[in-house]
């Protein structure tokens, strides 16, 4: 579309239309854009790459919906900008949804295992039953004394019939059931035990996770943890169960404190004050593993959080917030 150039006493005036649409770019002549006297002219906006960025974003793309009847087709003009932001979205909501589907495939496989181990633990229970019950009737027998009395005593109707090799075989599997349960039960309670949850001390985050503009050297530099600020001296407390790696001073982490915790996890607790725990020493959860303080680099009192998973540094903002 042309550029129209308008000159008025005040000002000159360069506009574009777009259909029914002005857009103007004006510069007053007492501006530095007009102005030859006094200093150097700003430099000036260029008018051709502000229209081609004007002219992708907003140059419409038509789809047609031809009928195979007599009807009329439908044209619809969409901008181009609004079909790259139906793109995103789509894109997003896909994800959101596989994520999702995988999450219930997993909590249902779950469920139906739990629910085998019950069906099995319940036939196990009737077998049990069928066995106590016939040890009560032998028991009634022999209580009778003399042959004769236990012949007397004797229901017409016989004893049930036990199966011995069956019900040793459902013991078996049962066994090996239970024992798998347990194995399963035991790796849910350790991935639980080794995942940390909640903050390691009482205050409120002031550096985040990711790059970040260095206090002391003003470059943005990679912050492999979170700064949580707290008043000099507040107990620093370990955020899941583990074993203490490390426990001393670090350059400029000051008095650092790493705790491993398994299942690929381990924290990081830096610039304390002073530490309260030793190399190998075992701690649980909310366990007391320093005092918050201002050793190394830091600038102000706070304890430096890091989070670990299988060799590299994750964000712990998902862990303070409770997920895993």
């Amino acid at each position: 579309m042309p550029l129209r150039y308008r000159k008025h006493a005040g000002n000159m005036e360069i506009c574009r239309l777009f259909k029914k649409d002005w857009f103007r770019i004006s510069f007053p002549k007492n501006s530095s854009h007009a102005s030859k006297e006094g200093g150097k002219p700003m430099k000036r906006i260029t008018i051709q790459r502000l229209k081609g960025i004007v002219r992708k974003a907003f140059t419409p793309i038509t789809i047609m919906f031809i009928p195979h009847t007599k009807a009329r087709a439908i044209n619809l003009r969409i901008p181009s900008i609004g079909i790259a932001a139906c793109v995103v979205l789509w894109i997003i909501g896909t994800v959101y949804v596989v994520t999702s589907a995988v999450r219930i495939i997993e909590y249902q496989a779950m469920k139906e295992k739990i629910a085998s181990y019950s069906k099995e633990l319940i036939e196990l229970s009737s077998s049990i039953a069928v066995i106590k019950k016939t040890e009560k009737e032998f028991k009634r027998l022999v209580s009778s004394g003399s042959k004769e009395r236990i012949l007397e005593n004797l229901d017409e109707e016989p004893i049930e019939s036990i199966d011995m090799e069956h019900i040793g075989q459902e013991i078996e599997k049962t066994i090996a059931s239970v024992a798998e349960i347990n194995e399963f039960l035991q790796k849910q309670k350790d991935i639980y035990k080794a995942t940390p949850r909640a903050m390691p001390a009482d205050g409120s985050i002031s550096s985040h996770f990711g790059t970040r503009e260095d206090p002391r050297s003003a470059e943005d530099k990679f912050h492999a943890g979170v700064d949580i600020r707290a008043s000099s001296g507040s107990p620093i407390r370990a955020t899941a169960d583990g074993i203490v790696s490390f426990s001393g001073w670090n350059g400029k982490n000051g008095n650092l404190v790493a705790i491993e915790h398994g299942s690929g996890f381990r924290t990081l607790y830096a610039h304390n004050r002073v530490n309260m725990v030793k190399i190998g020493q075992r701690v649980k959860r909310g366990d007391v593993v320093g005092y918050v303080g201002t050793t190394g680099n830091a600038t102000g009192s706070h304890v430096h959080y890091e989070v670990w998973k299988d060799g590299k540094p994750v964000n712990p903002g998902k862990f303070i917030k409770g997920r895993s």
